[in-house]
């Protein structure tokens, strides 16, 4: 049975899968142009401002594989949260996990380098 809510990870959890061997998980920035440019993310993401989702709706499931898992993040987690229910309900074959606590705890627990806001 597929489920119907994104898995969460921690953003020590996803430091390690990025740094692991094998395939990364594909990100995606939900965040506004303004938050990137204060708090860029540290890897190679996909970024889809919500607010602009009339933009990318209709072609954001072709750039996805279900053989790859996303990863969603945001500020604090909520934003990409809904994103990751948003992309189950379009596809349930997607493995999507969302960043607990968004950048802000990837900056806390993780790269202090990257500013909190």
């Amino acid at each position: 049975m597929q489920s119907t809510d994104p898995r969460s990870i921690t953003a020590p959890e996803l430091h390690r899968w990025l740094n692991a061997k094998g395939p990364p998980p594909r990100l995606i920035d939900v965040r506004e142009d303004s938050e990137v440019q204060i708090a860029p993310f540290p890897e190679d993401v996909l970024h889809l401002p919500l607010s602009r989702s009339g933009e990318w709706m209709e072609t954001v499931l072709a750039d996805l594989s279900s053989d790859r898992a996303v990863v969603v993040l945001c500020h604090a987690g909520i934003r990409s949260r809904h994103f990751g229910l948003w992309l189950l309900a379009q596809n349930a074959a997607l493995e999507v996990w969302n960043l607990e606590g968004g950048i802000d705890a990837w900056s806390v627990q993780v790269d202090p380098a990257v500013p909190r806001y």
